[in-house]
């Protein structure tokens, strides 16, 4: 029962991030702003990540298999690919090298800013 809770809230999370893609006239996926609300409501301790914690490791573990549908997609669409696969090719290293530089700088930013928001605390219940 406790995974059907996690996972309704989850839901319910992903639903708020399709409603504001509805009504918010920005491209941006919709993904991305339930991300957003997410997050917000973790860092809020509005949703406390023991209540989403469980299911969220199981889906996170069985992510891969969310790569066969769109591995297969690439696979029927080969003969359309073949003719530009060189620049799809450069694009695709590219833009993983750019997010995986921009991922480690974001996370090096936030362990910063936790290592100072942590040091921070200390000293206060050492006062």
């Amino acid at each position: 029962m406790k995974y059907i809770y996690q996972l309704f809230i989850i839901m319910l999370v992903t639903f708020a991030g399709e409603m504001l893609h509805h009504f918010i006239p920005i491209p941006v996926p919709a993904s991305i702003y339930g991300l957003i609300v997410m997050l917000i409501l973790l860092c809020t301790k509005i949703i406390k990540l023991e209540n989403i914690e469980k299911t969220s490791d199981f889906l996170i573990e069985i992510m891969p298999l969310m790569f066969i549908p769109g591995g297969a997609g690439l696979i029927t669409a080969w003969g359309e690919l073949k003719g530009i696969l060189l620049p799809v090719s450069v694009i695709t290293v590219v833009s993983t090298v750019a997010v995986m530089a921009v991922t480690g700088k974001v996370t090096e930013l936030v362990m910063k800013f936790d290592k100072r928001k942590r040091g921070k605390e200390n000293e206060r219940r050492n006062d």
